[in-house]
């Protein structure tokens, strides 16, 4: 076997494009490692978003480029940067706002299938629920009881399938209104958000309240956002709140990650029949429209509402079935986009200390 070098390795890389970025393996940095052992060629890749389904799909392409490498496909999930001005928080390295604009175009379902999406690829995930008026994560996520605080001063997360999550659902009963003014339920969400003790989170996705209004802009510019993502029907009047969440987040130099269509078509339950029957392109037209993506777009299927209802979303319900494929798609799609942000080294400096003589 003739001697090879790691630049010839890496012009091989060169041509193995990271579907998910859009980047080639050397100039999306994801070649952690290459070494010989006698006759073969190991090459290590790392992925800055999860990645355990798509990971043999990598592998396979990879040797493709290289025939008779052994591969390995690993993900490492780093923070990003946050708004100017804004600190981190503390157990959490990114966190991905989902908004819509306004209400009924599934925002909370999508919210809870991309976390559990996040997680079945291999992140440790939390979710907030930020609609203090109409909290429906406990619902969905099957949760009940009330959070535990081990000081008094601070609230334990609720599990349930491996995500760990914090609701106003959690702490009054299901069917309270709440009747509060605007600066109470800014103030409730900040402390929902800051005094739960979220356990080295990944990414923390919040569900955040339909509208743009002042609570929607003072979560935008107080809580430490990575990344967010819009969610849509294809119908015009959906996509015209739609693009007002998107010059929110753009007033609040918060990235926005790329939009998802919901909604996109309907799939009769009897004969299986695909329908656009509210309307067809309209998220991959806002993508374009406003120089982001398309992130993926997901029917209307009697499956994802009794799943999310009965407390069983689609991605954990039926895991191997075609919407959940989707729900994973869009999930490291929009991590991979995330992992192209610049990185936040703020924890890696050192804390400076003035000592008197």
């Amino acid at each position: 076997m003739a001697t090879i070098t790691r630049d010839d390795v890496e012009a091989c890389l060169k041509k193995v494009i990271d579907p998910h970025t859009g980047v080639d393996l050397v100039s999306g940095k994801n070649v952690a490692d290459v070494s010989a052992d006698g006759n073969t060629l190991h090459v290590k890749i790392v992925l800055g978003y999860p990645a355990k389904s798509f990971a043999p799909e990598m592998e396979k392409l990879v040797q493709e480029a290289l025939p008779g490498a052994r591969v390995s496909v690993t993900s490492d999930m780093v923070a990003h940067q946050v708004q100017e001005g804004v600190k981190p928080l503390k157990g959490v390295k990114n966190i991905i706002a989902v908004a819509s604009g306004k209400g009924g175009v599934g925002k909370s379902t999508l919210s809870v299938n991309l976390a559990l999406a996040l997680s079945a690829e291999g992140a440790r995930v939390g979710v907030l629920d930020a609609d203090i008026y109409g909290p429906s994560q406990p619902r969905m996520l099957g949760i009940t009881g009330k959070p535990q605080s081990k000081d008094g001063k601070t609230l334990e997360p609720m599990t349930g399938y491996d995500i760990q999550a914090m609701s106003i659902g959690f702490l009054v009963d299901e069917e309270s209104p709440m009747i509060w003014r605007g600066p109470m339920v800014t103030q409730a969400l900040e402390q929902l958000l800051k005094d739960t003790q979220w356990d080295d989170l990944d990414y923390l996705v919040v569900d955040m309240p339909p509208g743009t209004g002042d609570t929607q802009l003072t979560l935008a510019q107080k809580v430490p956002v990575s990344g967010s993502i819009i969610v849509t029907t294809p119908q015009d009047i959906a996509l015209l709140d739609a693009r007002k969440a998107y010059k929110m987040f753009d007033k609040v130099e918060i990235p926005v990650l790329g939009v998802v269509e919901n909604m996109s078509t309907h799939i009769c339950s009897n004969c299986g029949h695909e329908e656009h029957i509210f309307g067809a392109g309209g998220g991959a037209t806002m993508a374009k429209d406003y120089g982001t993506v398309l992130l993926g777009d997901v029917p209307l299927d009697i499956s994802v509402r009794e799943g999310a209802d009965g407390g069983r979303p689609t991605v954990v319900s039926d895991p191997d079935g075609p919407i959940a494929a989707k729900y994973r798609e869009i999930a490291r799609r929009a991590a991979a986009r995330l992992a192209q942000r610049k990185k936040d080294y703020s924890a890696k400096f050192p804390n400076i200390v003035i000592q008197q003589n």
